[in-house]
């Protein structure tokens, strides 16, 4: 893996663990030369896991909408900022740049950027390991639902197992780097879309 895409919470949560956990991910992508790729802000876990590269040496690339510049200052010492128009834009240059995903603590913005290279995933659109770093148990309730998506018939095992999920940076960085894509489709190609 060359780069990874992280998405987080533009904020730090209310446990000092996130923050901690943010930039001891950061640290370790730098010390295993893997770029970072995230939203270009300076604020929240954003912002943690970007001074995190940085401070190892690491090389960080920023995506933000212009719509953001404002409420998500740009942080200043990125390697590259791309600038664009839309969050459409914004997740496709995202994952233009990286070769797999790591979801933080964060809110809707996390989730939904996280679910749509997922869903990308599981249509075939891409092969890359998609992963969550469980801070804390934060995203025990979503594993459960997903567990329960299965049980009831709307996502197929083989999908569920596509997803990495550790507590633990190295272990998720390990799992990562040993994914291998299911040959399973979803009903489409990506020549089709």
């Amino acid at each position: 893996m060359r780069r990874v895409t992280v998405f987080c919470g533009s904020s730090f949560g209310t446990d000092e663990i996130y923050k901690t956990q943010a930039i001891l991910l950061g640290n370790k992508l730098a010390e295993e030369n893997i770029g970072l790729v995230y939203g270009g802000a300076n604020v929240g876990l954003m912002g943690a896991v970007a001074d995190g590269v940085l401070e190892k040496g690491g090389e960080v690339f920023g995506v933000l909408p212009n719509f953001l510049r404002s409420k998500e200052i740009a942080h200043d010492h990125l390697t590259e900022l791309f600038l664009v128009e839309t969050m459409h834009e914004r997740k496709t240059k995202m994952n233009d740049l990286c070769d797999g995903v790591i979801a933080l603590p964060g809110g809707f913005g996390t989730l939904e950027e996280f679910f749509e290279m997922l869903t990308w995933a599981q249509l075939g659109l891409h092969k890359k390991p998609i992963a969550i770093l469980n801070i804390d148990g934060f995203y025990d309730s979503l594993i459960t639902f997903i567990q329960t998506t299965v049980d009831k018939g709307f996502l197929k095992q083989v999908n569920q197992d596509m997803l990495i999920v550790s507590d633990n940076i190295e272990e998720l960085l390990d799992k990562m780097k040993n994914y291998e894509a299911p040959t399973v489709g979803k009903w489409i190609t990506k020549e089709e879309v």
